[in-house]
C-alpha cells in the first residue's frame, strides 16, 4: 500500500481584511487592504464615540430632570 502525496504547503498568512494567502510581514496582502481596513476602523471607532456622547447626554438630562 502506498502512501498518499502530501502537497507541501509554504509558509503564508491571511490577510486580515480579504482573507488571501500572501508570503511576508504584516496583517494585510497589500497596501489597498490595509487602508480599507483603516477607514472600517476609524468608521467603528467614530460611532462608538457617538454611541458613548448619547449616552453621556442622557445620564446628564436624567440627573437634571431629577433633581
Amino acid at each position: 500500500m502506498t502512501e498518499p502525496t502530501v502537497e507541501r504547503i509554504p509558509q503564508h498568512r491571511h490577510c486580515e481584511k480579504c482573507g488571501k494567502a500572501f508570503v511576508g510581514k504584516g496583517n494585510f496582502c497589500s497596501p489597498e487592504c490595509e487602508e480599507t481596513a483603516r477607514g472600517e476602523v476609524k468608521g467603528k471607532l467614530r460611532k462608538l464615540m457617538l454611541i458613548w456622547v448619547a449616552l453621556v447626554a442622557v445620564v446628564v438630562v436624567c440627573v437634571v430632570i431629577t433633581i
